[in-house]
C-alpha cells in the first residue's frame, strides 16, 4: 500500500468513520459482555483479543491524515457515562493479576516503571472511546474522528498497547507454564524503580489465573 493511499483520504471519511465506530463499539460491547463475570476463566484470552482488535482500529487511525474538527470549540455533551461500575468489576475479577509494571515512555532514557491496573486500562480506554461515540451518534462525523484519533495518540492509544502487553504476557505464562511472579503489596500510587519491584515481588503461579472469577487540551465551551 503506497503512502498516498495509507495517509490521503483516498477513502470517503464518512465510511472509514462507519468503520471505525463499529470496531470501537464492538470494543465496548464485548468488555462489557466479560465484565458480567460469566466465563470468567476465558476473560484474560477474550480480553487479549479484543484489545489486539481495538488496536487495530487505532493503528489506523494514527496512519490516517490529521484530522480537522469543523468547529473551534468541542460541542457540550453533558454528564459522561461512568465507568467506576466497568472499574470495579475488573478489579475484583482480575484481583490476582490486575497491577502490572509499564515504561511509560519506552524513548524517555532511564525512565522507571511504574505501577498499573489492568481494570484501571479498561475504563479509561472505554471512557476515552464513549466521548468520541457519543459524538459520531450525534451526527458530528468529524467531530468524533478527530476526537478517537487525538485521543488514540495522548492516552488511550498507549494505554490499551500497555494492557494488551500485560494481558499477552499473562497468557504466555499460562501457555507455557511457567510461574508467574506477583507484585505483592505493589502500590499503583507510587512510581517504582527497577530494584524496588524485584524486592516487592511474591511468588503466585500461574494456575492462579483460573481464580480470576472470584469472585485534549483542545476546546471546551467557554473557552476563549
Amino acid at each position: 500500500m503506497s503512502d498516498a493511499t495509507l495517509h490521503a483520504l483516498a477513502q470517503d471519511p464518512d465510511d472509514f468513520a462507519v468503520q471505525i465506530a463499529d470496531q470501537i463499539e464492538s470494543f465496548i460491547v464485548a468488555v462489557a459482555e466479560v465484565a458480567k463475570g460469566e466465563d470468567p476463566d476465558s476473560a484474560v484470552p477474550f480480553l487479549l483479543l479484543e484489545v489486539s482488535q481495538l488496536l487495530l482500529a487505532g493503528g489506523r487511525l494514527g496512519a490516517y491524515q490529521d484530522v480537522l474538527p469543523d468547529e473551534r470549540y468541542e460541542p457540550d455533551l453533558g454528564p459522561e457515562p461512568d465507568v467506576d461500575e466497568l472499574r470495579e468489576r475488573f478489579a475484583y475479577m482480575l484481583e490476582p493479576v490486575d497491577v502490572y509494571s509499564e515504561v511509560f515512555d519506552p524513548y524517555e532514557p532511564r525512565k522507571a516503571p511504574v505501577a498499573h491496573r489492568i481494570s484501571d486500562d479498561l475504563a479509561d480506554v472505554v471512557a476515552d472511546l464513549r466521548h468520541g461515540l457519543a459524538h459520531y451518534r450525534a451526527g458530528r462525523t468529524t467531530e468524533a474522528l478527530w476526537w478517537w484519533q487525538f485521543s488514540y495518540f495522548s492516552n488511550w492509544g498507549q494505554t490499551a498497547s500497555a494492557t494488551l502487553r500485560a494481558l499477552q504476557s499473562l497468557v504466555a505464562h499460562v501457555r507455557l507454564d511457567q510461574p508467574l511472579e506477583e507484585l505483592d503489596g505493589l502500590d499503583t500510587d507510587e512510581d517504582l524503580g527497577e530494584d524496588d519491584l524485584a524486592e516487592q515481588a511474591g511468588r503466585v503461579m500461574a494456575e492462579e489465573l483460573g481464580t480470576i472469577g472470584r469472585g485534549p487540551v483542545r476546546r471546551s465551551v467557554g473557552e476563549g
